[in-house]
């Protein structure tokens, strides 16, 4: 679908800094999903919009997102990311995530927060929760009996911007690894 050009329509861009599934991962995700017994209220994520949010930046006016794009970039090592847990949270969240998270998640995590910090926005405060959303409104979902077992090789991470118009999308703005 052609939109206009995001820049001329709003004066701040939506943002948030996350890992970005490669296409074998994305249809993992996308079959676990769909193992899943969803409830009448449940909203499955669109396999397009499959990801793991690392910092949520909210809305950034335009002309700073060059120099986030240049302050975001951390020290990266490729690593392995097993998602072998699925459940649903209180607030109706269907995830998947690791039992228990690499070392090098959470060292880019951290990276990210003080990279983040040294341009002025403080990250959120609280434990940090990998996980894919795999549909919101979820509360009365099942995940399948088997957990998950995908193998996600994460190659980068992006900063990405979300755009809320329907049909709400993605729009990568830079890659990173």
């Amino acid at each position: 679908m052609n939109r206009p050009d995001d820049d001329a329509l709003s004066p701040t861009a939506r943002l948030f800094v996350g890992l970005w599934p490669d296409d074998e991962t994305r249809q993992a995700l996308h079959d676990h999903q769909a193992l899943w017994q969803w409830g009448r209220s449940a909203v499955p994520t669109r396999r397009e919009r499959l990801h793991m949010t690392l910092h949520f930046l909210g809305d950034w006016p335009r002309e700073l997102v060059p120099a986030l794009v240049q302050g975001l970039a951390v020290p990266f090592e490729p690593f392995t990311l097993r998602l072998d847990d699925a459940g649903v949270w209180r607030n109706g969240i269907a995830r998947v995530g690791p039992v228990e998270p690499p070392a090098p998640l959470l060292a880019l995590h951290h990276r990210l927060a003080l990279a983040l910090a040294r341009l002025g926005l403080v990250p959120a405060s609280g434990r940090f929760a990998p996980h894919v959303t795999l549909a919101r409104g979820a509360a009365q979902a099942m995940p399948p009996r088997r957990p998950p077992s995908i193998v996600w090789p994460v190659a980068g991470y992006a900063l990405v911007e979300s755009d809320l118009r329907p049909p709400a999308s993605y729009r990568i703005r830079a890659v990173y690894g």
